[in-house]
């Protein structure tokens, strides 16, 4: 339930290369537990206002359209952060996920164009870029997301997860993109995300 969401700690003790303790200080115990706690506040409002009995819906605007359209962009945006940092803290090399670097470089040609695709769909996002296995594809699947209840599909489940917005590097980059991308894929855990994709591999719906 909503309501019993906690803040996770940070999955890593030691220093990112490129990604500063400040940086991480803001996004995770500041932005990332905002979400949680705002997750856990909207889930209550719409318990109370569902066993109210006087929920009444309107689309152009309601309490209960207003709760609903937060809902999604409160708890996708403690989901995807959690996503983010589960695959922070490693050494970025990807000899680590063998069979995750063999389904990449099968989609892509080879690591170094997935690697350089994935940075650019990076550079193209406002929000989000997110390697998922597609439930319904079968297959691994790339999508972006300008917002955290934007461009997202239902049925995929998140593998390697790009923060994109502007707080996840600005402090350390400014508007280089680019660069916290490229520390990105420095630091990223492969180990964590073949654990994640050795999971979901093969599910179908």
């Amino acid at each position: 339930m909503t309501s019993d969401l906690q803040p996770k700690p940070l999955p890593f003790s030691k220093p990112l290369d490129g990604i500063s303790a400040k940086t991480l200080e803001i996004h995770h115990d500041k932005l990332y537990a905002g979400y949680v706690a705002k997750s856990k506040e909207i889930g209550d409002k719409l318990r109370e206002l569902a066993r109210s009995g006087t929920a009444a819906g309107n689309a152009t605007y309601s309490e209960l359209r207003g709760l609903k359209s937060a809902e999604t962009f409160a708890v996708n945006g403690v989901y995807l952060h959690e996503w983010y940092f589960d695959v922070l803290g490693g050494n970025g090399d990807p000899a680590e996920a063998p069979e995750l670097s063999k389904a990449l470089a099968e989609k892509w040609g080879s690591m170094e164009n997935a690697v350089a695709y994935l940075s650019a769909c990076g550079m193209a996002a406002r929000g989000w870029s997110v390697v998922a296995w597609d439930l319904k594809a079968g297959r691994l699947k790339h999508y972006n997301a300008d917002a955290h209840n934007q461009g997202g599909v239902w049925g995929c489940i998140p593998v390697l997860v790009l923060d994109c917005y502007e707080h996840a590097y600005f402090i350390d980059y400014g508007a280089d993109k680019a660069a916290y991308i490229a520390a990105f894929w420095k630091n990223l855990d492969w180990k964590k995300a073949e654990e994640a994709y050795l999971k979901v591999r093969g599910w179908t719906l």
